[in-house]
């Protein structure tokens, strides 16, 4: 037990580890790679948050990822602790290339794991969010993705 343990944490590490490393302070710090992965959830959530339209707007949240604010320093406080000179302004919403790469980066951080129910969710409902609060979200989403 100890043992596999052991492996699955050693297994994290080098992941996290490999998916950095090379990276200079100027980088984006996320592994381009990640971006293939995640295309189609990214693409499926633009559909459902904006119908494709970059300039949408509710509320705080702009762009056709819909990001807030607080998304936006959330992602510079990863970019700062992981010693990155690159930050994002709340202009950079209204890129889908930049909003994707905060996507790219808030699951690098909250979901190494790659796990797309959980990309989905936290999304909508945040870092802590309610599974039954983000449920039909999920299910917007997942049908968005089978398009």
């Amino acid at each position: 037990m100890k043992r596999n343990v052991l492996l699955i944490l050693m297994m994290l590490f080098v992941g996290t580890f490999s998916a950095f490393a090379g990276n200079n302070q100027d980088s984006d710090a996320v592994d381009s790679s990640q971006s293939v992965y995640w295309e189609n959830v990214m693409n499926a959530i633009i559909q459902v948050e904006s119908n494709g339209n970059s300039k949408a707007k509710h509320g705080s949240s702009v762009g056709a990822m819909q990001i807030t604010p607080l998304l936006v320093a959330e992602c510079n406080n990863i970019l700062r602790s992981r010693r990155s000179k690159k930050r994002y302004k709340l202009s950079d919403r209204l890129s889908v290339k930049k909003s994707k790469e905060m996507f790219l980066l808030i699951q690098s951080k909250y979901n190494p794991l790659k796990n797309i129910e959980q990309a989905i969710r936290s999304w909508n409902g945040g870092i802590h969010y309610s599974v039954k609060r983000t449920q039909h979200y999920l299910e917007r989403v997942l049908s968005a993705m089978k398009g």
